[in-house]
């Protein structure tokens, strides 16, 4: 009966748009993703690999504490990049809305994308200048008598790493609450404020429940990404700052263990989906109780 459908003309347009991006998701998602997959099974010296399938590199991830460390340092620094992003987000994307004028707020979201006009590792290389021992933080604090010597505990480490990863990602979080918020209904605000309700209460009971698609949205764009990021770890993490996805990449480029990547890598999505779904979750439950 479903196959029916597509001897309809109308069924074979619709099948005709469809099938090119199923195609190419198939190819470019599912084909490498199967790929890891199986590969977590195996196991590899550093010249051969053994395709006997075996839970060893999943044993191997819970019995050496350090790959437990590195994945709860990743997802700490994950939440924490998250949070951080998300509130700074929050009243850049509620004064465009709000308070820049219509005619103007193009501009506004122009100069918010400017970021992506650079490469982001060029991005990362300037946190770098900027926080290193003679950057321009410990310069400026040096002339202006602050400090005596230059800090050294604003670079190489898990701090460094948080900023640079905040700064990277705040344009992702920015417009998905701006669009959130622009589809606000306003004459929802002033019959706010006609019940007597002031600023503040209206932004609490009504602009900020209303704009929780968008956060939310926010939450999972910033959260999913940089948990798997490993330039900014590798570049200003330094011993203590780095994460998961470095331990990924050593054992791929560096220790030619394959397998023991792959598994790690498939622990780390698990962990990503879990707590995305919750978010996801969370939110839903919320609309479906206000609504």
């Amino acid at each position: 009966m479903a196959f029916g459908r597509f001897n309809s003309p109308e069924g074979a347009r619709a099948f005709a748009l469809v099938l090119p991006p199923f195609v190419y998701a198939i190819l470019l998602l599912a084909v490498p993703l199967s790929a890891i997959v199986l590969f977590s099974f195996w196991t590899q010296d550093f010249t051969s690999v053994d395709t006997t399938f075996t839970f060893a590199n999943y044993q191997k991830i819970i019995d050496e504490p350090i790959y437990g460390t590195l994945l709860a340092r990743s997802l700490k620094v994950s939440l924490l990049v998250t949070a951080i992003t998300v509130i700074l987000a929050y009243p850049v994307a509620y004064f465009v809305s709000f308070y820049v004028d219509p005619s103007r707020k193009s501009l506004w979201l122009f100069l918010i994308t400017i970021p992506f006009w650079t490469s982001y590792l060029i991005r990362v290389f300037l946190w770098k200048v900027i926080l290193g021992y003679n950057g321009v933080i410990n310069s400026g604090l040096l002339g202006l008598g602050i400090i005596s010597e230059p800090l050294q505990s604003i670079n190489y480490n898990v701090g460094a790493v948080v900023v640079t990863l905040a700064h990277a990602y705040a344009p992702f979080a920015i417009l998905p609450i701006f669009v959130a918020l622009e589809k606000i209904d306003r004459s929802l605000l002033e019959a706010s404020q006609d019940l007597g309700e002031n600023r503040i209460m209206t932004f609490i009971r009504v602009t900020l429940p209303l704009s929780v698609p968008g956060v939310v949205a926010a939450v999972l764009i910033v959260f999913i990404p940089t948990i798997g990021d490993y330039v900014t770890p590798e570049l200003l993490g330094g011993s203590s700052g780095k994460l998961i996805a470095n331990m990924i990449q050593t054992q791929f480029l560096q220790l030619n263990n394959a397998p023991l990547g792959a598994a790690l890598a498939l622990v780390a999505m698990l962990c990503v989906a879990t707590i995305s779904l919750l978010f996801v979750f969370l939110n839903r439950r919320w609309l479906r109780g206000r609504s």
